[in-house]
């Protein structure tokens, strides 16, 4: 079901839908649906933060709802739109961590609480740890675009739409990336099945 969703997008044919400005409960709730888990999925592997992800989330539907007047089928597709906010807001996110210095509640939590047992620290840190190392080792843009393409299941035009460049470009800059993350994870000694 969630595929077909998103093939179909909330604006599947441009020329059949007029967009005319009004959000309603109804659209929103369409839009919610549709694209939820994959802007939360794409702003999480950026930022690598379930609890900052959800709030950042929230934002970015917030300034959908705020925006959508502004929005033109014309002009890009709906996806591009929606996920050119969410790039905005995890830009923005990276830009007040610098300002103010952020505590872990884990780690707050783990000088306070008993130690956990063996099989709970390799499930509570099961969350591919090598990847965030190796992700960490790109640059900004070789990771966004990473993003983009896996966490929020964009296409390479959409992604090419959203960034200015050729679709072919977004491939090359593709391929370069996951071979740098493959011989980086090889090196760590992270194990392929």
């Amino acid at each position: 079901m969630e595929i077909a969703q998103l093939k179909a997008g909330v604006y599947p044919n441009k020329k059949s839908h007029l967009h005319d400005g009004i959000m309603t409960t109804d659209r929103f709730t369409q839009i919610y649906e549709t694209y939820y888990s994959r802007v939360y999925k794409y702003i999480c592997y950026r930022i690598n933060n379930h609890y900052a992800a959800e709030d950042i989330c929230s934002h970015v539907f917030e300034v959908v709802i705020s925006k959508y007047q502004s929005f033109s089928p014309e002009k890009s597709n709906f996806e591009v739109w929606l996920f050119a906010i969410a790039r905005n807001a995890v830009t923005d996110y990276f830009r007040s961590q610098k300002k103010r210095a952020a505590f872990s509640l884990d780690s707050i939590m783990n000088m306070f609480l008993p130690k956990s047992s063996p099989e709970e620290i390799v499930i509570r840190d099961d969350n591919n740890q090598a990847l965030f190392v190796a992700l960490a080792k790109l640059n900004d843009r070789e990771r966004n675009i990473i993003a983009m393409k896996y966490a929020a299941g964009l296409k390479n035009s959409e992604i090419a739409d959203l960034l200015g460049v050729s679709a072919s470009n977004i491939g090359v800059v593709l391929y370069r990336s996951l071979n740098k993350l493959h011989k980086e994870l090889d090196t760590g000694g992270a194990q392929f099945e």
